[in-house]
């Protein structure tokens, strides 16, 4: 998994997020373990607490859950993390919106914007 972080914006949402959307988008499936904190911890580069504080900020909002010595899982009901998902995915696009008014730009020149962009 690549964990590309925003050093500018606080690591631990920033972890909780990446969780939700693969758990929403379901690349990791209902009642499947996660990778333990340890190993989450090296591959994003960050410290083993910051990790186990995401963690435990999804299981308090129902995303995920422990099992005393086993480890994470996700819950079964993925709907939080789709919510959580969709929660993100307007808070992006209110931002960009939001942006490219205060560049000038109305409604129909954001919508050819947007048609004519190519993701690299």
């Amino acid at each position: 998994m690549d964990w590309l972080l925003d050093k500018k914006r606080p690591i631990c949402p920033q972890i909780c997020e990446r969780l939700c959307i693969l758990i929403a988008t379901e690349k990791v499936g209902a009642g499947e373990r996660l990778m333990s904190v340890r190993e989450v911890a090296l591959q994003a580069g960050v410290t083993p607490n910051t990790v186990q504080k995401s963690f435990e900020q999804l299981e308090q909002k129902g995303v995920i859950y422990s099992r005393c010595g086993s480890g994470w899982y996700v819950n079964e009901d993925i709907h939080v993390a789709q919510e959580m998902m969709r929660e993100l995915v307007n808070d992006k696009t209110g931002a960009y919106l939001n942006d490219m008014h205060s560049l000038g730009l109305k409604d129909d020149e954001i919508i050819n914007v947007i048609k004519e962009y190519r993701y690299e």
